[in-house]
């Protein structure tokens, strides 16, 4: 299977949806920095995985689904849930603790889901999610819909037998899936280069005869190009692609971590790359939009953010008559 790394290449966008990626980034970026204020003020508990940088991968990929798509997401799921439709107020409310949030206060940061929006969850296990992806595009195949399931996990789960298991089913029973590496070079305090024999993750498609693609996943724009083909593809019975986002996180593995390992200068390069900044660059410099039009959604953001942090704070703790629910299936 002949892999292709994507040249720097002329987007075509318009103006609403140029607008819809670069509001869908700065959501993200917005609800991740309140996560870190409200944690440090001591309203979220357990561990907390901020998705800081690597906006553009989620933005790129959940915004080419159609809404009855699946995702599935690993334990740093905000902002996948956020790009997919849930709610701010639902997932602060669930970072809380609280009843109104998205897993009814039971999943907190690393376990959001909705049924509602085919969010099939955050999973705390490395490459956990993977199968459940798989499982999902069976169930297009199975059912005979269209639909397509997208599976975001890290470059540490690509060492996982889940991953090449999965990978192999996907292949064999031609399943519409799209695994996403976002490849941030880290995993915890591990460097990428020193845990993997292929570094290189898109080639491990080749295993499969499978389409593999490296992408930029600090451009917006390049992610979205990958993934629209890929989805393009599967929808039409072509079968899994392995997509590789190289991206990088801004903070440390979770806000428990210092985030002393890293070099300084390795993370000030990766924050030059900065997707949000980026998209912003191209969208003036096309006439997309103005400065000033920009910062109006950045002002919008900041008060739905503001909303939803109030709505956590005022919303019911689960009662505990419910302490057992949710254990089984209920009749319906």
């Amino acid at each position: 299977m002949v892999q292709q790394q994507l040249p720097p290449t002329r987007y075509h966008i318009d103006r609403p949806e140029a607008l819809a990626l670069y509001r869908d980034m700065v959501l993200g970026r917005t609800f991740e920095d309140t996560c870190a204020q409200m944690y440090y003020r001591g309203k979220m508990f357990g561990f907390v995985h901020l998705y800081n940088g690597q906006e553009a991968v989620s933005t790129g990929v959940i915004k080419a689904l159609r809404p009855d798509d699946y995702v599935t997401s690993t334990y740093r799921d905000h902002v996948h849930a956020l790009s997919k439709g849930v709610s701010a107020r639902s997932v602060m409310a669930e970072l809380f603790g609280k009843a109104t949030g998205c897993s009814k206060g039971r999943g907190g940061s690393m376990h959001l889901f909705s049924a509602e929006h085919n969010l099939l969850g955050g999973f705390a296990f490395v490459a956990e999610g993977i199968p459940i992806a798989t499982g999902a595009g069976f169930t297009a195949v199975y059912k005979g819909t269209d639909q397509v399931s997208a599976c975001f996990f890290g470059d540490g789960a690509t060492n996982n037998g889940q991953f090449f298991e999965c990978l192999n089913m996907a292949a064999l029973w031609n399943l519409p899936v799209l695994y996403v590496v976002e490849n941030n070079l880290w995993s915890i305090g591990m460097y990428h280069h020193r845990a993997s024999s292929v570094v290189e993750i898109y080639k491990k498609a080749d295993a499969f005869g499978i389409p593999g693609v490296r992408v930029d996943g600090m451009d917006v724009l390049a992610v979205r190009e990958v993934a629209k083909e890929a989805i393009e593809r599967a929808r039409a019975g072509g079968g899994p692609t392995l997509i590789e986002c190289t991206t990088y996180r801004f903070r440390g593995h979770s806000l428990a971590d210092p985030d002393e390992l890293r070099d300084p200068a390795e993370k000030e390069f990766w924050r030059k790359q900065d997707p949000i900044p980026r998209l912003a660059a191209f969208i003036r410099e096309q006439e997309l939009a103005t400065a000033e039009e920009l910062k109006a959604i950045d002002q919008q953001i900041r008060a739905e953010i503001d909303d939803a942090v109030l709505f956590a704070e005022e919303s019911p703790e689960p009662p505990l008559d419910e302490l057992y629910r949710f254990q089984f299936a209920e009749d319906e």
